[in-house]
């Protein structure tokens, strides 16, 4: 386990070598240079100025910064979940909890260190759900740290959706194991009220010739920062991670994506979009992608595209994709930020359309394509009727 900080050598004489000061502190450059510890202690409150928090508002997200666990029952806890879904608590050491999440954050370490008893959510082997289990957490006020465990055992099937109600200062981890030959779709949906705070870092495995859809969806929340990272660690595993987010005035919605192809012929999608309005509504996406040095005949895509609706408006997309080795099928990304197409909206205007729908349904269009892809009809139409109560609360502010 590698820690957040490193102590600058000394000298014989008992002074500080200058040169190693120098060293120990030259800032992380790539994403999988991330140190990882299970202290908090050893990451320290971030100031704003590191790699990993640049770009998030530090003074908004201080109450979960305080290593104290907070009152329990801040997160009231409702599990639906079809017949032979197993359910258990994991302390600390208690497999699978640990088996591959590393906290890369003081947020991650607080909340791996608070959640005493971890729940785990396991599909057992062969078993294919007909019905996606369904968690609703919904805050009630205060500090709450969570760490879950989701595990699919070889060849199951199944759907989990994490749904986020309420008000909570939330640090939260979610730990995501895909086992031989499954196939997991993981949905969390963040419809905080105005006041939450939630951040939250999700890490998954995927092993051989299996499968893991993962998908984020923003809409509450003051300040919502889900930062997923996957590793496709076996031999023709699949990761295909989408997002869609739609921040309003006052709002911060966040992702730091990491998708590490480490096992050959391994295929990544990584697709996210978001629409913005109101005075200093903000987005952040940040994407990584490694495709490691045994990552052979990997095709890997990563897309970020956002749709900036009003002025004073803002949108932070950088994209990143670092490669080890040269045999591969294909690797690219790509990131836009604009406006209305003008010419979509004329085509539409031309045909009797009048400008206010005709803006409404290029919104619907755009972001429509996120929500397709999650493959559960009840969440989808939920989400296009959230989709339409936003851009109705826009016109009419």
């Amino acid at each position: 386990m590698s820690t957040a900080t490193q102590t600058p050598a000394a000298a014989a004489e008992g002074h500080i070598d200058p040169a190693a000061l120098v060293a120990s502190v030259v800032p992380v450059q790539t994403r999988s240079e991330r140190p990882t510890s299970f202290d908090p202690s050893d990451f320290g409150v971030p100031t704003g100025r590191e790699v990993n928090w640049k770009l998030s508002p530090v003074d908004r997200l201080a109450p979960l910064f305080v290593d104290e666990a907070g009152p329990t029952g801040v997160i009231e806890v409702d599990v639906q979940a079809p017949a032979g879904v197993e359910q258990l608590r994991l302390a600390a050491g208690d497999a699978p909890r640990g088996e591959h999440f590393r906290p890369e954050d003081r947020l991650a370490a607080l909340a791996w260190t608070h959640e005493t008893e971890a729940p785990l959510l396991r599909i057992p082997a062969e078993v294919e759900l007909d019905e996606p289990i369904v968690v609703r957490l919904t805050g009630t006020g205060g500090l709450a740290h969570a760490h879950v465990v989701i595990e699919a055992q070889p060849h199951s099937r199944g759907t989990i959706v994490l749904r986020h109600e309420g008000t909570a200062n939330h640090a939260q981890n979610v730990e995501i194991i895909v086992r031989d030959g499954a196939e997991l779709t993981v949905v969390s949906v963040q419809n905080w009220n105005d006041d939450a705070i939630h951040a939250a870092s999700h890490q998954a495995r995927v092993d051989r010739d299996a499968k893991l859809t993962h998908v984020v969806v923003s809409f509450g929340g003051g300040v919502v920062r889900v930062n997923p990272s996957v590793e496709l660690a076996g031999a023709g595993s699949e990761g295909r991670l989408y997002g869609l987010s739609f921040s309003d005035a006052g709002q911060h919605l966040e992702s730091q994506v990491y998708l590490h192809h480490k096992g050959p012929h391994t295929v990544g999608d990584v697709l996210y979009k978001g629409a913005l309005q109101g005075e200093s509504a903000r987005s952040v996406w940040i994407g990584d992608v490694l495709i490691g040095p045994d990552a052979t005949g990997t095709d890997s895509y990563e897309a970020n595209r956002n749709l900036v609706l009003t002025d004073g408006a803002r949108a932070d997309s950088i994209p990143n994709l670092e490669i080890e080795t040269g045999d591969i099928q294909g690797a690219g990304h790509a990131s836009a930020t604009g406006r209305f197409d003008d010419e979509q909206l004329f085509y539409l205007q031309a045909r009797g359309i009048a400008e206010e729908e005709a803006r409404r349904l290029v919104v619907l269009g755009f972001l429509s394509e996120i929500v397709q892809r999650i493959g559960i009809p009840e969440l989808e139409t939920e989400l296009i009727a959230a989709i339409e109560r936003e851009l109705a609360e826009g016109a009419a502010a």
